[in-house]
């Protein structure tokens, strides 16, 4: 076997995942790492005369992809606090005349845990968009798809209107499969099946919790940016953003809906487990009060002590049996009457 070269074991100080030259009339340019400094300070400048933009997409994982991007990128300083930050909700801000959004999206294979969720970081300019993530992301990369595809796109709003989009697209995919969840669940529980299908519920409710709760930011913020929007924003692309924010509010609504109806499962299962519960500890009660006068008796005349009552009457046993049932149906009786009442 020939033997490897360590150049091809080098890791890319860059982190870049792709890049690509983008523009309406134009097909998309794939552009490799060694050429992201000279196209950056172009697009920064703004010297490109044909109308296209620059899209870059960054891994973060890799250590030296934040070093790379301080040093070459021109991004604020604001890009990389909100890389440090805690809590990601979502948002979308004004930062020099650029626009930082910070938005939350769904691994691949996406199977309702919520350690698979993860960020993604934007950084928007007239001719140049940046991309960042830890994690591979499915909005992101639908929208690579779809560029790849020859979705024309005109400015670099547009693309980020269409990664919103995406994103409500997964969101819809997310609630249609979680609506499925439920309808199964459901359809067991009218046939009396429950299993432990009210843990399977509070699985799903929590990871619905918390996408709602990182993503219901982001129409709100979208209608901040709208109100304000930099001059160098076209009135399509406020539309478009108009749009695609009424959109993601109505997906929100459907995902805050399907949340009331696992709640109002979720109550439901436990009235019925805990109406079985009280059947079984009635019945435990009836076996105990009927078997508590056959036991005292029991034990009364099992102790081997002198003065036995009927020890020596020929009838002893048979009146002992009597005294056994007479008690035993009082004890009945007297359960079944204050159950009936």
């Amino acid at each position: 076997m020939k033997d490897r070269s360590w150049q091809e074991f080098r890791v890319d100080p860059t982190g870049l995942v792709w890049a690509y030259r983008l523009g309406a009339p134009h097909a998309p340019v794939p552009l490799e790492a060694e050429a992201l400094v000279a196209e950056i300070d172009v697009h920064q400048r703004m010297l490109r005369s044909d109308g296209s933009l620059l899209w870059m997409h960054f891994n973060l994982s890799q250590a030296s992809t934040e070093r790379w991007l301080r040093t070459h990128a021109f991004l604020p300083p604001e890009f990389f606090e909100s890389l440090q930050q805690g809590s990601r909700s979502t948002r979308v801000d004004r930062v020099d005349d650029g626009l930082l959004t910070v938005m939350n999206d769904v691994l691949h294979g996406f199977s309702f845990e919520p350690s698979e969720i993860s960020t993604l970081w934007v950084y928007v300019t007239p001719g140049m968009v940046i991309s960042a993530r830890r994690k591979p992301l499915k909005s992101v990369d639908r929208l690579r798809q779809a560029v790849q595809n020859g979705t024309p796109i005109r400015s670099t709003v547009e693309l980020l209107t269409h990664l919103l989009r995406d994103q409500a697209d997964v969101l819809i995919g997310i609630v249609r499969d979680a609506v499925e969840r439920v309808d199964k669940i459901e359809d067991d529980l009218l046939a009396g099946r429950l299993d432990s299908k009210r843990g399977n519920l509070g699985s799903l409710r929590r990871v619905l919790v918390r996408l709602q709760r990182l993503m219901a930011p982001e129409p709100a913020a979208l209608f901040r940016l709208l109100q304000r929007p930099p001059a160098w924003i076209a009135g399509t692309d406020l539309q478009e953003l108009r749009e695609s924010s009424e959109e993601f509010s109505a997906v929100l609504n459907d995902m805050g809906s399907l949340q009331e109806r696992i709640k109002l499962l979720q109550e439901e299962i436990a009235a019925m487990i805990n109406e079985r519960s009280s059947r079984s500890l009635y019945t435990l009660t009836v076996f105990t009060v009927v078997a508590l006068p056959v036991n005292l008796i029991a034990g009364l005349f099992g102790m081997n002590v002198a003065g036995i009552p009927l020890a020596e009457h020929e009838h002893g046993f048979w009146v002992v049996v009597g005294l056994v049932v007479a008690f035993t149906s009082l004890a009945l009786w007297a359960l079944t009457r204050r159950r009936g009442g």
